[in-house]
């Protein structure tokens, strides 16, 4: 139809009346089935100039992105898109990719829908060419809310094939308290049995109460046991949204800086300043890195007590389309045998430890879909490895010629 237009155009004067009418319909047509084809499209849609003014729309994409205002008011006017997009993170990608004329971007967003349950959005921008020429861009708007929550039940399947290991766990550890109530309180049953054949003459005072102190002990054990095993059984809750780690970690660090000066260690964070976003739940990510940085700072006192000299450092990066945190610390280190267990639940160095701790950090990470190492050496140190996945997209050239 388009060369058929464009022949058309060239003979307009020759044409009689009844053509030019027969070509206005032939025109017609096509325009109402070309604005089926928009509607009828299950991705979002949104044509604009080189401006960022917004020329043709389906009517989809403004149930996906937070508008603060109907497109059709703002179609064909010289306000530009992310003048009417509420979300900060979605007007400034929009905005960035225009001031840095950026013709081909692609990025995941996750947005908070009214009902307070989080979408997740990809929005990619694409060139317009019409004739070999930039006419303006096609903005593509997918809702990939389903797949994320498939991936995010993936992992938490793969978590639950954990709790063989944890309830193996727990059984070992019930033993021993169980064994010492066993024994004390037959103990006293032999107290009492010796008492009766004495004419009911009870020991003394002192060696019932110990014995019934050391059960009330082992019970008191028992339930923290318990109360810790629910805890690391319990599947993580994480509502993952896309965010800046390095805005997390470093509002995290400076709140803990203050507790490691006190105790003359120097901290240092080199963020990557990428600015890019992965998936994570804001307050487990700081459990993270509080856990491991709580563990850093056990090992500097170890080693340095008093003394200054003592090194905590976080490192963040970008590498094979993975974000990569490095936390590292100069401290006491780990042996061969504890750092082979750092991630066993119930296994610990600390008089109170519970040996859940790590065991939670590698749950987490696992549910934002990442991977960590630890590297360590006794009497130098130790270092955390994290890496998370970074959403990567594959962008299409559009051009004006594809119908």
């Amino acid at each position: 139809m388009r060369g058929y237009v464009k022949r058309v155009k060239q003979k307009a004067e020759k044409l009689s009346k009844e053509q030019v009418l027969s070509l206005l319909e032939d025109l017609v047509d096509e325009n109402e089935s070309l604005y089926s084809v928009l509607e009828s499209l299950s991705t979002g849609l949104l044509i604009i100039n080189n401006d960022f003014q917004l020329l043709q729309y389906n009517t989809i994409v403004e149930s996906w992105l937070p508008f603060n205002t109907r497109l059709e008011d703002i179609q064909g006017t010289d306000i530009r898109l992310w003048e009417c997009i509420e979300d900060e993170d979605i007007a400034q990608f929009l905005r960035k990719s225009m001031e840095k004329e950026i013709t081909n971007s692609s990025e995941d967003f996750s947005i908070v829908t009214s009902g307070g349950s989080v979408r997740f959005l990809t929005i990619t921008i694409s060139p317009l060419v019409s004739e070999g020429e930039l006419n303006g861009k096609v903005i593509l708007v997918r809702d990939i809310t389903e797949k994320k929550n498939q991936d995010v039940l993936l992992h938490r399947m793969e978590n639950l094939a954990n709790l063989t290991n944890l309830a193996a766990g727990m059984a070992h550890e019930i033993k021993n308290p169980l064994g010492a109530i066993s024994i004390h309180i037959q103990l006293i049953q032999k107290a009492l049995e010796k008492a009766r054949e004495n004419n009911d003459q009870l020991p003394a005072k002192k060696f019932v109460e110990d014995h019934i102190d050391v059960v009330n002990e082992e019970i008191e054990h028992l339930n923290k046991l318990v109360m810790d095993f629910l805890l690391a059984v319990r599947p993580v809750k994480a509502q993952l949204e896309l965010k800046d780690p390095d805005k997390v970690i470093e509002n995290l660090v400076e709140f803990f800086k203050p507790e490691f000066h006190k105790d003359k260690i120097e901290v240092d964070f080199i963020e990557s300043s990428s600015g890019k976003r992965i998936m994570l739940d804001e307050k487990l990510f700081r459990d993270v890195i509080m856990n491991i940085s709580q563990n850093s700072l056990a090992a500097i006192k170890s080693k340095f007590a008093d003394k200054s000299g003592g090194k905590f450092s976080i490192y963040s990066g970008e590498k094979d389309n993975k974000y990569i945190l490095k936390i590292s610390d100069n401290g006491c280190g780990m042996s061969d045998e504890s750092l082979s267990k750092i991630f066993e639940p119930y296994y610990t160095t600390k008089a109170n430890g519970t040996g859940l701790g790590m065991t939670m950090v590698y749950k987490i990470v696992k549910e934002f879909s990442g991977e960590i190492t630890v590297n360590s050496k006794e009497g130098e140190g130790t270092s955390f490895i994290l890496s998370f996945p970074i959403p990567q997209k594959d962008v299409k050239l559009l051009t004006s010629e594809s119908k």
